[in-house]
C-alpha cells in the first residue's frame, strides 16, 4: 500500500538521485588504483603486480555499459554512463601496465586486451541478431549480472587475508567504503527501476561492502601497518 501512495514523479526522482550518487561514488573506485600505477610508472616496472583484475574489470564495464543502452534495457542510461567511464579508466590502466611490463607480460596483456574487445564485439553483434527484445534483455541481463557478482566477490580473498593476518594493510578503507556506497546507490537505483539485474548483484555488493567495513574497523586498531605503498587490486 505504501508503494501505491508514492507518485511516479517521486519514484523517478529517487531513481535518478540514486543513479547520480552511484556514478559519483563509483569515481572513488575508479581512481583507487592511481597510487599503484604511479609506482609502476615511477619504477618503470610492474614488479609482481598482476594486470588481470583490470582485464576482468574492463570486460565487466563494457558488458554492463551495453546492458544500460536502449538497445537492451529501457531508461538505464546512468548504468551506461558509469560503466563507460569505468571502461575508460580500466583501459588507461591496462595501457600503462602494457607500456611498463616486460616483454612476455606485454605480449600476454596485449593478447588479453584484444580478446576482451573481440568477445565484447561478439556479444554486441550476437545480441543485436536476437530480434525478440525481451529475450535480448534477459540474455545480456543475466550476463551482466553474472559479471557484476564475480567482480563483487573478488575481494573475498583479500578479506580472508585480513582475517588470517589480522591486518587491514591490503584492504584500503576508502576502497571498501566506495564499494559499499556505490553498490548501495545502484541497488536503490535498481529497486526504483524494478530491475532485478541491477539490484540483485548490487545488493550482494552492498552486503560484501558492509562485511569489508566491519572487518576493517575490527582489525584496524590491531594492525601494525608498515609505511609502504601496497599493490592494490581494482574492483569495478
Amino acid at each position: 500500500m505504501a508503494v501505491a501512495l508514492v507518485s511516479p514523479q517521486t519514484f523517478e526522482a529517487c531513481k535518478q538521485a540514486a543513479g547520480v550518487a552511484g556514478n559519483i561514488f563509483a569515481f572513488g573506485l575508479f581512481i583507487s588504483p592511481i597510487p599503484t600505477f604511479q609506482r609502476i610508472i615511477r619504477n618503470r616496472s610492474t614488479e609482481q603486480f598482476s594486470g588481470m583484475p583490470y582485464i576482468y574489470a574492463l570486460m565487466n564495464c563494457l558488458i554492463c555499459a551495453w546492458y544500460g543502452t536502449p538497445f537492451i534495457s529501457s531508461d538505464n542510461i546512468l548504468v551506461t554512463t558509469v560503466n563507460s567511464a569505468g571502461a575508460v579508466f580500466q583501459l588507461t590502466y591496462i595501457i600503462i601496465y602494457i607500456s611498463c611490463a616486460e616483454k612476455r607480460k606485454k605480449f600476454n596483456m596485449s593478447a588479453l586486451l584484444l580478446a576482451v574487445f573481440g568477445v565484447f564485439a561478439v556479444i554486441v553483434i550476437g545480441s543485436l541478431l536476437v530480434t525478440d527484445l525481451e529475450v535480448r534483455h534477459l540474455l545480456i541481463g543475466f550476463l551482466s549480472c553474472a559479471t557484476l557478482i564475480s567482480m563483487f566477490a573478488s575481494p573475498l580473498s583479500v578479506m580472508n587475508l585480513v582475517i588470517q593476518t589480522k591486518s587491514v594493510e591490503f584492504m584500503p578503507f576508502y576502497l571498501s567504503l566506495s564499494t559499499f556506497l556505490m553498490s548501495t546507490a545502484f541497488m536503490l537505483y535498481g529497486i526504483f527501476n524494478f530491475d532485478a539485474f541491477i539490484y540483485v548483484p548490487n545488493g550482494i555488493g552492498t552486503i560484501l561492502g558492509i562485511a569489508q567495513l566491519v572487518l576493517y574497523f575490527y582489525y584496524h586498531d590491531k594492525s601494525r601497518l608498515e609505511n609502504r605503498e601496497p599493490l592494490i587490486e581494482s574492483i569495478a
